[in-house]
């Protein structure tokens, strides 16, 4: 114990200095949320919805909610149920079992409802893509277009947050017309 605090005493504190503030960020929220207040009338509210996909994405989409992202603060929130939201966040290529939940999901929240597809999965099926306008495995529907309609599509795998973060953006500036 003594050798611990000998070496912490002897190193002392090794972290970078703190960020100072940028108050052009402060200004570009701010424009954010009068944005998303114009188009949609309040604050963005988002169900995510895990049709199949392997949780990669999901791992990028938990990152907006950290605080280097802090997606909550640009007037952005994920909701329970999709009767709350204005926006479905779909992963995964679709399996057979979610198909019908997704359907139903979609269904659910009202309208006018935006579904933005995220990752190579969710655009184009990945590794479950149709071959021969069949699908690559007989327990997927392939990519998330083929059971709802999708209004934009951010390719990746997984794609980063900040891609996440400009698809949200997209959807909701071209209001879903893209």
């Amino acid at each position: 114990m003594y050798q611990i605090i000998k070496q912490i005493l002897k190193t002392g504190i090794k972290t970078e200095a703190a960020p100072q503030a940028d108050d052009a960020l402060r200004v570009e929220a701010q424009r954010l949320q009068e944005k998303i207040l114009r188009h949609v009338g309040r604050a963005l509210t988002i169900r995510h919805v895990d049709a199949g996909s392997c949780n990669g994405c999901e791992m990028e989409i938990h990152a907006l909610n950290n605080v280097y992202y802090n997606i909550e603060g640009l007037g952005i929130r994920f909701v329970a149920s999709p009767r709350h939201a204005d926006m479905l966040l779909v992963t995964g290529p679709v399996s057979r079992h979610m198909e019908v939940a997704l359907k139903r999901t979609y269904d659910a929240t009202p309208e006018p409802r935006l579904v933005v597809a995220v990752g190579d999965c969710g655009c184009g099926g990945g590794l479950f893509s149709p071959v021969d306008d069949q699908s690559g495995s007989y327990a997927s529907c392939g990519k998330i277009a083929n059971v709802i309609p999708v209004d934009v599509a951010v390719p990746g795998c997984p794609p980063t947050p900040i891609m996440l973060m400009q698809a949200i953006l997209t959807a909701i500036s071209s209001g879903g017309k893209t």
